[in-house]
């Protein structure tokens, strides 16, 4: 079990530690490459947000290649595209080059490796499967604080096309260790299980393809709930991962405090999901996710907008990103108890492709900030702020609807 944990980290540290790392990627190309380039920088960001996008708009797809392929041989699929798209963005001299390497080959690699990082663990934990989501998914965290400082050194010294060969050797190889020791512990040809202490298993086999498909699951009102409540809080997950650095310059403060910044953020978020994991198997994962939207919702509506200080800021990134992706571990977990062990697969594909909306959140963010006059990235804070409050509000009567109390654990 823990062998099918670290891999599944390894995974989920590439697919999705890409923000910071994109980031420095799309400065570069902004000022050394493409600088003459007609609104560059939006241009260049569409690369970022398909990899964003790709993983969650593909879970329906990568789910039945599961299915239907078993576990490694998509893995092993998704890791040839990740390091097609990183080796072949480094021959990109147009910025279409980049959309179709960076963003759609590497996407596509990407979303066959999220597939498998939240299926695998969920089969082998049940008492402690919110800990084991946790841990996994602390990995984006892992990710966000070391590649951005990998890149940025390999960028110095060798240049941007060798920084991508380079990258795409790393993948390969971390990604080798994970196809050779990932396993499932239900294969697709076994049936649904319980667990040893008689608690059923959600998704122990891969869904078939009529399961994935099942639109009757959109009749179930709590799911209904449950996603919508997904789609807003998540929204502002990202806002200030994308904001931070350029605030912390807006303030007097240098590039080099706005990365430090960065990798604080990341870092805490990294041990955020570790302890929500481990807390929600406590006081149960409704109950933490709510918690943990409602502190998110204080730091934006509160210490982000007196944050003006390096030591405000500084408050501000590691409240915020201990909190900050309660969801992105637990929601495996709670659309389990949320939909039944029958309804789970079909459940998990539609949050996963819904959550493709809230990938949106920052230019949502943007377009806010640019069509009203206000002081500047003050939108940003109210938007971090209300997208959480009203998540954890949803949240709470989501969870009256399913047990008619506030104090119960689930």
């Amino acid at each position: 079990m823990a062998t099918t944990t670290t891999t599944t980290e390894i995974e989920y540290c590439q697919t999705t530690a890409g923000t910071p790392s994109q980031r420095i990627l799309q400065a570069y190309f902004e000022e050394n490459v493409f600088h003459d380039v007609p609104d560059a920088q939006f241009k260049l960001s569409f690369a970022g947000t398909l990899i964003g996008v790709l993983p969650q708009a593909m879970g329906p797809v990568t789910q039945l290649l599961v299915a239907k392929f078993g576990v490694r041989t998509t893995l092993i699929v998704g890791v040839l595209l990740m390091v097609l798209g990183l080796e072949a963005a480094s021959f990109a001299t147009e910025i279409w080059h980049l959309h179709l390497t960076q963003g759609l080959l590497f996407g596509l690699g990407a979303a066959f490796l999220y597939a498998a990082s939240i299926i695998v663990p969920a089969q082998w934990f049940n008492r402690r499967r919110g800990l084991a989501l946790g841990t996994v998914t602390c990995g984006s965290g892992i990710g966000g604080v070391v590649l951005p400082f990998i890149m940025t050194d390999l960028i110095s010294r060798m240049g941007i096309a060798w920084t991508y060969r380079i990258l795409g050797f790393i993948y390969l190889g971390l990604n080798t260790i994970t196809c050779i020791l990932v396993k499932e512990k239900y294969p697709s040809n076994k049936k649904v299980k319980s667990a040893d202490d008689g608690e059923e298993q959600p998704s122990v086999s891969p869904p078939k393809l009529k399961e994935i498909f099942d639109f009757s699951v959109l009749k179930d009102s709590i799911f209904l709930w449950w996603m919508i409540a997904s789609i807003i809080s998540t929204c502002a997950n990202f806002v200030p991962f994308f904001f931070l650095p350029t605030y912390a310059t807006y303030h007097g403060l240098s590039s080099a405090d706005g990365t430090v910044f960065m990798a604080v953020l990341a870092a805490s978020n990294c041990v955020g999901r570790f302890g929500i994991g481990f807390i929600s198997d406590r006081i149960g994962r409704l109950n933490a996710h709510i918690l943990s939207n409602l502190i998110s919702a204080a730091a934006g509506f509160g210490i982000w907008t007196i944050a003006t200080t390096y030591n405000t800021i500084m408050a501000f990134a590691v409240i915020y990103g201990l909190f900050c992706s309660s969801y992105y571990c637990l929601v495996p977990a709670i659309t389990a108890t949320v939909v039944g062990i029958e309804k789970f697969p079909t459940a998990l594909s539609f949050m996963m492709l819904t959550n493709s909306i809230s990938i949106l959140g920052p230019n949502i963010a943007s377009g806010i900030e640019s069509s009203v006059s206000s002081e500047p990235y003050f939108s940003y804070k109210m938007f971090t702020g209300a997208s959480f409050a009203i998540g954890g509000f949803l949240l709470i009567c989501l969870k009256l609807k399913m047990t008619g109390s506030l104090s119960v654990k689930i």
